[in-house]
């Protein structure tokens, strides 16, 4: 995909992240995919319909990028963010993928989910979402007139010497094997998808679940679509192809016309592909500047995308409608929610979309992290309220704690403090 002035890369790189994006709500919307929903029919009822739809969108995603890779067509380890650096933060991934896991579960629902809720008329997720969003960008960006962000004042100097450099890059191939780190990828990914593959549909209940696999294959291909869409954008000029994000760095001695106003940061000009958390960060600060187009990124279009999309659906379904805060509790908790996910997205890079299937498509091992500490953190949540709600009398926070571990199967039973629910 080649073109001959930024402008037309630039509109043809937003716009398709856009478009994707709208399919993707719209089909989440239908089918209801949604991985809180996942995780909360699999502990609470053993329904696991949901889990195997996410399953399958991470398969879809790997056997998709790591095929487009092999062929030269995707470019992950130049990405942003960059899930296969070298560094490998993993404290970062666990705690953040914990504090995700807690708030989506307090809110009601990941990002993504919440950007769908917001499309279908639920106005509780307009609240999470600005939260999530000031969270974000102040993590990232410095307050003003001062040079310290969140992530400066809060983690930065305790959590970031925790992180390990594992070589070239973190993905599973290079560390097997640096020199054959493509071939290596194709086996692992190939492996591991089969296995999923086998896992996923060897549910007869599954198989015969339409909105299922049609959620997980479309979420999944949406990943592969951008991932192909933004490593594959070149400019032409004076005969030489650039990458946006290459041609935007070398901005003052190829554009001649000084009106023209590049990008703020050409980072966000890199292969990437969906993620929910940083972006509503990127919405607060595109907002907040007066809606400055050097401003306007991939993920601020994505997010836009997947309202459109589920208002769209909720439009065609009749199922558009207004739905507020129930109580004054159901506020203060969807609130604490918004700032875990807002706190816990950016240290972990990602969410349940932008680590586990955006991030598992490259073979991060951190993104293996954040996801294994989002179900825990999502699902150690959800056994304590369960408890506490039953157990009211006697339901405190300890007892359900270590009931729940028990339940998980993380602690013997014999600490178990309540009968099984």
């Amino acid at each position: 995909m080649s073109f001959e002035s930024f402008s037309q890369a630039q509109n043809f790189f937003l716009w398709s992240g856009f478009t994707v994006a709208f399919v993707m709500g719209a089909v989440a919307s239908k089918t209801n995919f949604c991985t809180m929903g996942a995780i909360s029919d699999w502990v609470n009822i053993g329904d696991t319909g949901r889990w195997r739809a996410w399953l399958l969108a991470m398969a879809v995603a790997i056997t998709g990028v790591i095929t487009l890779e092999a062929m030269g067509l995707a470019n992950p380890g130049d990405a942003f963010p960059p899930y296969r650096s070298g560094d490998l933060i993993w404290l970062e991934n666990l705690l953040g993928g914990l504090l995700f896991g807690i708030g989506m579960t307090l809110a009601s629902g990941c990002g993504n989910k919440n950007l769908i809720r917001l499309g279908a008329g639920n106005i509780k997720s307009l609240m999470v979402l600005a939260i999530i969003g000031i969270i974000a960008y102040f993590m990232i960006n410095p307050f003003p007139n001062s040079d310290q962000t969140l992530m400066s004042l809060l983690f930065y100097d305790w959590i970031r010497p925790a992180a390990m450099n594992v070589g070239a890059s973190q993905d599973i191939g290079t560390i097997i094997s640096e020199q054959n780190a493509s071939t290596a990828r194709l086996i692992v990914g190939g492996i591991l998808v089969i296995a999923m593959l086998i896992y996923i549909f060897k549910s007869a209940e599954y198989r015969s679940s339409f909105d299922n696999i049609l959620g997980g294959i479309v979420v999944g291909l949406a990943v592969v679509a951008a991932w192909y869409i933004t490593s594959n954008i070149i400019l032409i000029q004076d005969e030489e192809p650039y990458d946006l994000r290459d041609y935007v760095q070398q901005w003052d001695f190829l554009v001649e016309d000084t009106e023209v106003i590049p990008p703020a940061d050409s980072r966000f000009l890199a292969a990437q592909s969906y993620t929910f958390i940083n972006p509503l960060g990127q919405i607060f600060g595109y907002a907040g500047s007066g809606f400055d187009r050097g401003l306007l990124t991939f993920g601020v279009m994505a997010a836009l995308g997947v309202i459109a999309g589920s208002l769209f659906w909720s439009l065609v379904s009749k199922s558009f409608r207004i739905e507020w805060f129930a109580s004054v509790g159901d506020f203060v908790n969807h609130f604490i929610g918004a700032v875990l996910m807002g706190f816990g997205g950016v240290l972990a890079l990602g969410c349940t979309i932008g680590q586990a299937v955006t991030g598992i498509s490259t073979l991060a091992i951190g993104s293996f992290i954040t996801f294994m500490a989002i179900i825990f953190g999502c699902a150690i949540t959800m056994k304590i309220r369960l408890y506490r709600m039953v157990y009211e009398s006697e339901g405190n926070f300890i007892s359900a704690l270590l009931t729940g571990l028990a339940d998980m199967k993380l602690l013997p039973s014999s600490m178990r403090k309540h009968d099984a629910v």
